[in-house]
């Protein structure tokens, strides 16, 4: 890779040299330009990445599409549309969006496609982007860009610099392993996410330290649920196997506590009489299913207004040098409902 001076600032320059092409082809890349071969634009965006390249906000000097009028659109980029979680964010996003009178786009960030360039192609106001993995090169490409952007609970650990809002997950789990500690549980198990997002490993860690620190004999089995609600089944029937005197679960999301609600009916073991179950996200599922669910609620839908709000605010003061990036937490909450009852004797 190219050297540069000690504290100076990447150039256009430099990512132009790193992927082997020229000043004028990178801009195209950054503004979103069809006429690049998807050769050329990957060398450019992994170029980017490389060395740390951000365009300087507001600035018109390397590409003419900041000038015009302000644009009255706001970009909103989801992994995934399916389930209630989606719904809620979309419903949060869309009405803070309607009420400052902004229109609407909705971007799905599918792996291996360049959902980025087709963003830097519009004149929107900045993104939000909900579960986004910020170790991607199309996340590079909209930093690189100079795209002021706000993050709803991100994958990963998102670059220093970049505005955020999540959930106290960690917190969140100290709740729901308190709670089945007051009931009398000392030996659970937990339906995880994948270990490689951050949110799944706070919560787990969260609800892990809380019943390592309980006096006791206490003990907790983990398995991988990976969000998938007939994974979670599967994985439910591997934990009882590996430890049949679990007497509660908790489940890092209320989709994959319907796959335990369902591995535990085809055990023949009642909720909460046999084992007591806590989900996360308190999603309308929790409401339905029977009995209904004990769950950590997640404010969805206050998480997709405050983050459009934000990105409002980042927008309007992008010009000043130096202004710090928010990371809020929302605060979570447990509702108690008649999944979880006192721990007996297995």
């Amino acid at each position: 890779m190219p050297s540069r001076p000690v504290g100076a600032r990447p150039t256009l320059s430099l990512v132009a040299e790193t992927a082997g092409t020229s000043v004028p082809t990178v801009s195209k890349v950054l503004r979103g330009g069809t006429d690049v071969s998807a050769e050329t634009r990957a060398k450019v965006m992994n170029a980017v990445q490389a060395v740390g390249y951000t365009r300087r906000p507001r600035s018109t000097g390397e590409s003419g599409q900041d000038e015009g009028a302000t644009s009255t659109a706001l970009n909103l980029v989801v992994t995934h549309l399916e389930g209630s979680w989606a719904n809620q964010v979309l419903v949060g996003v869309g009405h803070a969006a309607a009420a400052s009178d902004l229109d609407l786009i909705i971007t799905l960030a599918q792996p291996g496609t360049d959902w980025a360039s087709r963003i830097l192609r519009r004149r929107g106001i900045g993104v939000v982007g909900a579960l986004l993995e910020p170790t991607s090169p199309q996340f590079h490409a909209l930093v690189a860009a100079g795209v002021p952007m706000v993050l709803l609970e991100p994958m990963s650990a998102p670059p220093t610099g970049i505005a955020g809002i999540g959930v106290a997950n960690w917190d969140a789990g100290r709740m729901a392993a308190e709670h089945l500690l007051a009931l009398g549980h000392r030996h659970m198990g937990v339906i995880a996410g994948y270990s490689r997002h951050i949110y799944s490993r706070a919560r787990v860690d969260g609800f892990r330290s809380t019943v390592s620190a309980a006096p006791g004999d206490s003990k907790v089995t983990v398995a991988p649920g990976q969000w998938d609600e007939e994974r979670a089944r599967a994985d439910t029937h591997k934990l009882f196997d590996r430890d049949p005197g679990i007497t509660a679960i908790f489940a890092c999301s209320d989709p994959m506590a319907l796959g335990v609600y369902n591995a535990l009916a085809e055990r023949g073991l009642r909720i909460p009489t046999d084992i007591s179950v806590v989900g996360f996200d308190d999603l309308p599922e929790a409401h339905w299913i029977s009995p209904p669910l004990t769950t950590v609620r997640q404010p969805s839908r206050e998480m997709g207004e405050s983050a459009v709000r934000m990105l409002l605010d980042l927008a309007r003061s992008e010009g000043a040098a130096g202004r710090a990036r928010p990371r809020i937490e929302m605060s979570a909450e447990l509702v108690v409902r008649a999944s979880t009852g006192p721990a007996r004797p297995r």
